[in-house]
């Protein structure tokens, strides 16, 4: 898979990649957690949801922690116009409501169709977990090969 970064924000610092979902408590908090551990410094993760709940998936923050992450004191937030213009990329986490699927509101996005770790137990979230940590560090590989080629 093949992921491309636009490259409008040559002029600022950071680049930003932004993780959305539903509720913006669980996968993609995560997501924004092991972006952050394991890319480079000139990026910038972002989590936010179409419906953001009002904190973090608890089991979600204890999965995170297992792994020296530490995800309880970020904040959902909701996802703004403003996020969405100035990401350079966009990864849609998965969608569990079709009707406030980020990819309903957001152009050119990158589906990853994670499942949702809302009701799971904590055996469930750590697969997920896992599942992003991989995907990440795939993503954070594409980066440093793009930054080589550049």
């Amino acid at each position: 898979m093949k992921l491309s970064f636009n490259n409008k924000s040559k002029g600022s610092i950071k680049k930003n990649i932004l993780f959305v979902c539903v509720e913006n408590a669980g996968r993609s908090q995560m997501a924004e957690g092991l972006f952050r551990k394991y890319a480079p410094s000139d990026y910038e993760p972002i989590s936010a949801g179409t419906v953001p709940k009002s904190q973090i998936n608890p089991l979600a923050a204890e999965a995170m922690r297992e792994i020296g992450i530490d995800i309880g004191s970020q904040k959902p937030k909701e996802l703004s116009e403003e996020m969405i213009k100035n990401a350079d990329k966009i990864i849609n986490m998965g969608c569990m409501g079709k009707n406030f699927c980020p990819t309903l509101f957001v152009p050119k996005v990158l589906d990853w169709g994670i499942e949702d770790p809302k009701g799971k137990p904590i055996e469930k979230v750590r697969e997920i977990r896992n599942e992003i940590e991989r995907k990440i560090k795939e993503m954070v590989e594409e980066i440093g090969k793009e930054n080589m080629n550049n």
